[in-house]
C-alpha cells in the first residue's frame, strides 16, 4: 500500500513570531523554520504503519519555495522513501494546495493520504477536508488512533462528547491530532541516508493546476496586549467592577 504524506514548512513553534513593520505579513528573515508539528505526526504514523507491514511505500510531498526541500529531507530522515516538491513562490492557500495534492494523488495513486489537521502558521484546518472533497474519498479528521485492516481504516477521533470511531473504505484521507503518536528523534545516520533518497521537483503548471490566490491579505497586526489582572478584596467589589468597568453584567 502506498501512502502520501503532505508536509509544510513553517516557522518553528519555539520561535516568537514578529509582524513586519509595514504590516504586510510575518517576518521570516533569519528565523528558524521546521516541519509543521501535525505533519511530523503524520509522517511518524505512516512509518509505524510501514513497520507493521501494512504500508509498502511512503511518499512525502511539500508545496512551496525551494527551501521546502529541507523539510522533505527531514521527512525522509524520519523514514519516507522518496519526496516530491511542488515548487512555487506564490503564497499558497488551502484550496490551491488541495488541488496540487489531488493532481499528485491522481498521478501516484496512493491508497491513503495522511496529513496534519492544520498548520501552525495559518491555522486554517481546511486542506484535508478540501482534498477529500476534490478526490471524492472518505475522510476522518483529528485522528487519535489509526488501524488499517481488511482494506479499511478504523480511525478513532476526539469529539466534544468523547471518542468517535469511524470505518473508512480505502482509499481515504486521514488528518492527525496531537495525541495520535509522539514523533521519533531523527538520528544523524538517517539524516545522511536521506540525502541520497529521491527528491523530485515539479511546478504547478506541470500538474495543470492554477495556484493564483483568491484571497488577498490586506494587513497583519499583532493581537492587542492584555491588561494585567487584579485582585479584589471581596465579592461586592468584584461585582461592582464587572458592572461599572468591564460592563459585562447589568
Amino acid at each position: 500500500m502506498k501512502v502520501l504524506v503532505p508536509v509544510k514548512r513553517v516557522v518553528d513553534y519555539n520561535v516568537k513570531v514578529r509582524v513586519k513593520s509595514d504590516g504586510s505579513g510575518v517576518d521570516i528573515a533569519n528565523v528558524k523554520m521546521s516541519m509543521n508539528p501535525f505533519d511530523e505526526i503524520a509522517i511518524e504514523e505512516s512509518m509505524r504503519l510501514k513497520e507493521a507491514g501494512v504500508v509498502t511505500e511512503v511518499i512525502a510531498v511539500s508545496c512551496g519555495v525551494l527551501q521546502c526541500q529541507e523539510t522533505l529531507r527531514t521527512a525522509m530522515a524520519i523514514g519516507a522513501d522518496r519526496a516530491i516538491l511542488v515548487e512555487t513562490d506564490v503564497e499558497l492557500q488551502p484550496l490551491a494546495v488541495a488541488k496540487l495534492l489531488k493532481a499528485l494523488a491522481d498521478k501516484e495513486q496512493p491508497q491513503l493520504i495522511i496529513l496534519g489537521k492544520q498548520a501552525i502558521d495559518d491555522d486554517c484546518n481546511q486542506t484535508g477536508q478540501m482534498l477529500a472533497a476534490l478526490l471524492g474519498w472518505p475522510q476522518a479528521t483529528f485522528a487519535s488512533k489509526v488501524v488499517i485492516a481488511d482494506g479499511k481504516a478504523i480511525v478513532t477521533r476526539e469529539v466534544d462528547g468523547g471518542l468517535e470511531t469511524l470505518s473508512l473504505t480505502l482509499p481515504a484521507i486521514i488528518t492527525t491530532d496531537l495525541r495520535l503518536n509522539e514523533p521519533r528523534y531523527v538520528t544523524l545516520p538517517n539524516i545522511m541516508k536521506a540525502k541520497k533518497k529521491q527528491l523530485d521537483n515539479v511546478k504547478p503548471a506541470d500538474l495543470g493546476v492554477d495556484v493564483t490566490s483568491r484571497v488577498k491579505t490586506l494587513k497583519v497586526v499583532e493581537p492587542a496586549k492584555r491588561s494585567a489582572g487584579i485582585k479584589v478584596p471581596d465579592v461586592a467589589t468584584l461585582v461592582a467592577k464587572l458592572r461599572n468597568e468591564a460592563k459585562v453584567i447589568a
